[in-house]
């Protein structure tokens, strides 16, 4: 069973002949204890590509020390890191690799380096005794690992020394900088690196043989479009200008397929990066990848232009699955939630028989063994399979012509065209009859809201600030929708509930007084949604849109 530690900590290259200086009396540091010397003996696996190096995670089989066994150590910010911790085994852990899973896809973590660490520790404590943080001086020697060890550019084995200081318990942070300004006054050096492994991939030479990761970045080359469905392409043109252009120390401008591709890398790393949060169940992490997951099939939907919709559109329909399986418990969890808000504000003297052990129960039927249901669909073959596209996708885009031409010409027009778009669909929500068509209609609006988001959104780092303000606008016509919408869900939950308790002989006063309140809340957005959108659809917000 692994667990996890959160580890903060700073580290510190020191020459071989450094003295160790006294730190009691650096800030809150009283005394320091000598705490023995352990040696460690540490094997790195990543894929031969080194995904997991390119993510700054590690991966290691430690023997020695307190804590021998597997470490996955994953960032959270600079300088802290969660280790997620399982016992010695001779092959990685299934629980630790199924964590990285959305970086290696189908590959298998080999050995890579090897460490050997003969680790002298000490304990910094305040005036009380308390340990404030642990301070390990580090002789290290790295070698290359497995069949790695034949490779590299530089030599197959380095020798180096470093401190490292790490928060003990629930400390403050400020106790680090405190040692770290007594460790730097004595000499030493803040690490470049940082860790071990990307020290030793470093000074062997292995981060050389490196690739760049698939979709390395928004600013990482691209291919130029290829004209299909479009036309012939222009790559030599492009090329021969972008040369000119650098020849003169022109800065170029962004075209389409940059701003667009750069959106779109943004939320395949969101949706890769919170894999392993939503496997070890982190508050809202199901919510924030099943949002990633639809602002990058609706910018697939708005920027056909730039995108070949053939290749995205197969995409973008697994990506609508994955949201709806990850989803299922998220919607029951927010639904739940709303009708027990409202039920604690309706007055103890209208609350008639167990409602609220009978919304308990409904809401617990309800459940589906989510978290069981997530995972399953996390290590199933299909999800793997779009994870393999999507990395394919970043690898080979599918440009049209349209990725070619000036940013600002293209995504203004994709933004506008899905404006309209939203406002046939407001205007004929407007016009439609009370009741089941118009809150059909207005659903339909509130998608057509999100997708407008979504592509202002996209659209930014060529539109600057209007598109920012554009998408927060449209923002506050999806949320009215929004909750119009959870109205007409919790409508229909109430009368399922109120059912039930009928028929086991209960009152349903309660649930029929909260059916009604939702009601005039519904009604309410309703009549503010004209007033709403007179304001967000004033043709001046959208002048400022158009090249």
């Amino acid at each position: 069973m692994a667990d996890t530690v959160r580890e903060i900590e700073r580290k510190y290259e020191v020459d071989d002949d450094a003295q160790f200086p006294d730190l009691a009396g650096a800030g809150r540091v009283a005394t320091v204890g000598q705490a023995g010397t352990e040696d460690l003996d540490a094997l790195y696996y990543d894929t031969p590509d080194q995904r997991l190096a390119a993510d700054h995670i590690t991966l290691r089989r430690r023997t020695g020390g307190k804590d021998a066994g597997w470490h996955l150590k994953l960032p959270v910010a600079p300088g802290v890191r969660d280790e997620v911790r399982a016992p010695l085994s001779d092959a990685p852990p299934p629980e630790l690799t199924a964590l990285v899973r959305s970086r290696v896809l189908d590959r298998e973590p080999v050995p890579l380096v090897r460490l050997r660490t003969r680790r002298t520790v000490r304990v910094l404590r305040d005036a009380a005794g308390t340990p404030l943080a642990e301070l390990a001086v580090d002789e290290v020697r790295a070698q290359r690992a497995g069949k790695s060890a034949t490779a590299g550019a530089g030599p197959a084995e380095v020798r180096w020394r470093e401190i490292e200081v790490e928060l003990l318990g629930d400390g403050d942070p400020a106790v680090l900088d405190e040692v770290g300004r007594a460790l730097v006054a004595a000499g030493a050096r803040p690490a470049a690196a940082e860790s071990k492994l990307a020290r030793a991939l470093a000074e062997t030479g292995l981060d050389r043989d490196r690739p760049a990761p698939p979709g390395a970045g928004p600013d990482a080359p691209r291919p130029r479009s290829s004209g299909r469905r479009g036309g012939k392409g222009n790559g030599k043109a492009k090329a021969k200008s972008t040369s000119k252009a650098k020849a003169a120390g022109k800065k170029q401008a962004p075209t389409a397929g940059d701003v667009v591709l750069r959106y779109v890398h943004e939320q395949v790393r969101v949706i890769i990066e919170l894999d392993p949060a939503v496997r070890r169940d982190l508050p809202d992490s199901v919510h924030r990848m099943r949002v990633a997951t639809r602002r990058l099939r609706s910018v697939f939907r708005s920027y056909t232009k730039v995108l070949d919709r053939a290749v995205t559109l197969p995409i973008g329909l697994e990506l609508k699955w994955l949201a709806a399986e990850l989803g299922v418990d998220r919607d029951r969890e927010v639904l739940t939630a709303r009708l027990q808000g409202a039920l604690a504000e309706v007055p103890r003297t209208l609350r008639l028989g167990p409602v609220a052990a009978r919304l308990r129960i409904w809401s617990e039927r309800r459940r589906t063994g989510s978290r069981r249901e997530v995972l399953s669909v996390l290590d199933g073959p299909r999800y793997l399979s779009l994870l393999k596209s999507l990395d394919a996708l970043l690898e080979a885009p599918p440009l049209r012509p349209g990725a070619d031409r000036p940013a600002p010409e293209i995504v203004g027009a994709a933004v506008l065209k899905d404006y309209r778009r939203l406002a046939r669909r407001v205007e004929a929500a407007l016009a439609a009859p009370a009741g089941r068509k118009r809150d059909e209609a207005l659903h339909g609006a509130r998608k057509a809201a999100k997708r407008t988001r979504y592509a202002a959104e996209a659209a930014r780092p060529a539109l600057g600030r209007p598109a920012k303000k554009f998408a927060r606008r449209i923002k506050r016509v999806q949320q009215l929708l929004g909750d119009h919408q959870d109205s007409v869900v919790a409508r229909g939950a109430l009368r399922e509930l109120a059912t039930q308790a009928h028929k086991a002989g209960e009152g349903g006063f309660t649930f029929g007084l909260l059916h009604g309140r939702e009601e005039a809340r519904a009604a309410d957005r309703e009549r503010e949604l004209p007033r709403l959108w007179k304001k967000v659809s004033r043709r001046k917000h959208r002048a400022a849109l158009r090249p």
